[in-house]
């Protein structure tokens, strides 16, 4: 005797041209429950325009995580206000900690936009603790994530290079973080760049 999933039942199937819902003629009532849950769902992200046809969330946005996160970030701007860098990029850490695990379903421009804060604010940390290298990729991971009125994050990413003795390469940060908008303070490096690039013979 062939078992269950040997059988195969063709089942008649049919989709109305004008409200798009699915049948069955004839099939048991198991199945056209399920049919008629399918159709009211289509109907139901077929109305919400704002959704674009795609699923909400399934729960919304976790305001602790936010107020966590927020928590973090203030308690780092704080410690830099009171001079302990090393707190600082402690409490910055945790709060990029908390918001790379936001949960996928959660808007990932919420997250783009509290870490790009929390990169760039950690980054100024780094730099008066002298780690230029961690400075310069909190810098440029802040950049990346928001090129456009983020000038401080544009600055730190130069001012590490230049820390660095890449002279070359934070003069190109500055050229194009000025592309964004004008800054006195990116101004001010880049003339500094620049002699430094002078006084070692460097044409630009």
């Amino acid at each position: 005797m062939a078992s269950s999933t040997e059988i195969y039942t063709q089942l008649p199937l049919r989709v109305d041209r004008d409200t798009q819902d699915i049948s069955c003629p004839g099939g048991n009532p198991e199945l056209q429950s399920f049919l008629d849950q399918l159709n009211q769902m289509h109907k139901v992200l077929s109305l919400d325009k704002r959704m674009d046809g795609v699923p909400p969330p399934p729960v919304p946005v976790n305001p602790a995580r936010s107020g966590a996160i927020e928590k973090q970030r203030a308690a780092g701007n704080t410690a830099f206000t009171a001079g302990n860098y090393k707190e600082a990029v402690s409490k910055y850490s945790h709060g990029i900690a908390m918001a790379l695990t936001r949960p996928p379903w959660e808007p990932a421009p919420l997250m783009k936009e509290e870490i790009q804060i929390l990169y760039s604010n950690r980054a100024q940390a780094h730099l008066l603790c002298n780690n230029y290298p961690e400075a310069l990729a909190d810098a440029a991971l802040s950049v990346d994530l928001k090129r456009q009125q983020n000038n401080k994050a544009h600055y730190r990413k130069a001012k590490a290079l230049k820390e660095m003795g890449r002279f070359k390469e934070a003069r190109e940060a500055l050229v194009f973080g000025l592309e964004y908008g004008e800054d006195a303070a990116m101004r001010t490096l880049l003339a500094e760049v620049e002699k430094s690039l002078e006084a070692r013979g460097i044409v630009f």
